[in-house]
């Protein structure tokens, strides 16, 4: 039974009554696993390029950006660094206070290797009166992680993985925020314009944008661009109540119900409120330092030039239906494409009867989606829908 504080909380937080019923329901009865088709391979979900193949998209994402449009790099970043950090905190709550383990041995071995290094040895001797090598000397190794990791030091045990210093430079370390920025800038850049959206925690937004009001003035000026960087929070009507082992809503002390944070999915709603015309979506903390990024960013370059050229055909082939200015031949020109450039293998009727169905269809699949009705209805032209295939890179552009 829910309380009234229950139902306060759930209208709160935006979660309807059947939704939290459904939620519980899920747990008795668990989740079904997911059928796989076949495995990806070239010609059955991968694409593979020739060399005259990439410069063609290569200097079609060029010609795009070029011209006015919005490019956005969605970053979702509410991850927490706890787990990056738990043979530390398990060496800090084991019983001897030497390194032992492979890791532990390991950890201090290359300790001058991290990024963080230089701001840990200021934090030493800030906080302790030692740098490092003093404490390490005198087999003070806890007191180095833990003044890494609690909150009286660098606190990275708390911390998001987004400003943790994740590679190291001789101008200076960078988080995983900054990198993000760095390479945004080397190919997401329209009209002289890099926009960055981070998805964050609600507790840690302040201290995201502090970092880039700090930060953006050092890459503008790097880069010559201007950086757009937006940020918002996990929707809470996405959070999931806990249960116990009975599958019964788990209660905090104080008797209130209590709710997790949803996954990574949760975030398409978040995805969907972006106004873009090209969406990159990726994980804060895949990154690259800058000795690496070449081939990211080329293969990036590769990546939007092709879907700019399959949306541009797409919206070509939906204007010729439109007005029915098309020949037969360029009706059977249309299936080839449908059947075979476009390759991720996608239940579209299956998709559009979800309820969310305008946050996982919208934009250009929506219009993919009209293109293939267009051509069942247009002279009986057969398309076969039981296995039909889109690229699954059209759902980051904007019909």
């Amino acid at each position: 039974m829910l309380t009234k504080q229950d139902e306060l909380l759930l209208k709160s937080k935006g979660i309807k009554f059947a939704d939290f019923e459904k939620q519980l329901a899920d747990f008795k009865t668990g989740f079904p696993f997911l059928r796989l088709e076949s495995a990806a391979t070239i010609g059955n979900g991968i694409v593979r390029l020739n060399e005259d193949a990439i410069k063609t998209v290569t200097e079609a994402w060029n010609n795009y950006k070029a011209e006015k449009h919005k490019v956005v790099k969605f970053v979702p970043a509410s991850g927490a660094a706890s787990r990056m950090f738990k043979n530390l905190f398990a060496f800090l709550d084991a019983s001897y206070e030497m390194p032992t383990t492979d890791f532990e041995k390991f950890f201090f071995d290359n300790l001058k290797r991290f990024a963080f290094y230089d701001e840990l040895n200021k934090k030493c001797k800030t906080t302790h009166g030692k740098d490092i090598e003093e404490l390490l000397a005198a087999n003070n190794y806890k007191i180095v992680v833990e003044t890494l990791l609690h909150t009286e030091g660098l606190n990275y045990g708390q911390l998001p993985k987004g400003l943790l210093l994740f590679h190291k430079y001789a101008e200076g370390a960078r988080t995983a925020m900054e990198e993000h920025l760095v390479e945004g800038a080397q190919y997401a850049a329209c009209n002289n314009e890099v926009c960055v959206h981070f998805t964050v925690s609600h507790e840690h937004l302040e201290l995201f944008k502090a970092k880039a009001t700090e930060k953006q003035p050092i890459y503008e000026e790097k880069y010559h661009t201007h950086f757009s960087i937006s940020f918002s929070e996990q929707k809470p009507s996405t959070d999931t109540i806990a249960a116990n082992l009975d599958n019964t809503p788990f209660r905090n002390e104080d008797g209130s119900l209590l709710f997790r944070p949803g996954g990574h999915g949760a975030l398409i709603q978040n995805l969907n409120d972006i106004d873009a015309d090209i969406v990159f979506i990726k994980n804060i903390d895949n990154v690259t330092p800058d000795r690496l990024k070449e081939e990211t960013i080329k293969w990036k370059n590769i990546i939007a030039g092709l879907l700019v050229t399959l949306q541009e055909k797409t919206f070509l082939y939906i204007k010729k239906l439109r007005t029915n200015n098309y020949t037969p031949s360029e009706l059977q020109c249309m299936k080839n494409f449908l059947e075979n450039d476009c390759t991720v293998v996608v239940r579209i009727y299956a998709i559009l009867v979800t309820k969310n169905c305008q946050l996982i269809c919208s934009k250009s699949l929506i219009a993919l989606c009209v293109f293939v009705e267009w051509l069942r209805i247009v002279e009986n032209l057969a398309v076969d829908l039981s296995t039909f295939t889109i690229p699954i890179i059209l759902l980051v552009c904007r019909y």
